[in-house]
């Protein structure tokens, strides 16, 4: 068996990027490893989220693509719009159930589906 166990996007607005994913439910709280730099985490169905910021001459995430599964779809859509997200897909009915594809502040593709 394999499941994931950390998620870490980079981001040269971290605050900004977890006020959007803090819109979705998600609750951060800052942390700091050592001498690494202080960065945002929290805990999302058994997995760690962090968010870092962006390093010069470190590589960026944004490219990432993240899926969460949401109580209401209407609702994290407006969420996350609201929190400077924007609105690739609006919800529609897939082979995968009810979804939506919003883009976070710092350009990562989200899909949202509503769950069953």
């Amino acid at each position: 068996m394999i499941s994931i166990n950390l998620v870490v996007l980079r981001a040269s607005e971290p605050d900004r990027l977890a006020r959007f994913y803090g819109s979705l439910g998600m609750r951060f709280h800052k942390e700091r490893h050592g001498s690494g730099p202080e960065h945002h985490a929290c805990e999302v169905g058994g997995s760690v989220f962090e968010i870092y910021p962006l390093q010069q001459g470190a590589g960026g995430t944004r490219d990432t693509r993240l899926g969460f599964v949401v109580e209401s779809l209407s609702d994290a859509v407006q969420a996350a719009v609201s929190a400077d997200g924007i609105l690739l897909s609006p919800p529609k009915m897939t082979s995968w159930g009810r979804r939506a594809v919003v883009q976070d502040p710092e350009g990562h593709k989200v899909e949202l589906t509503e769950a069953a």
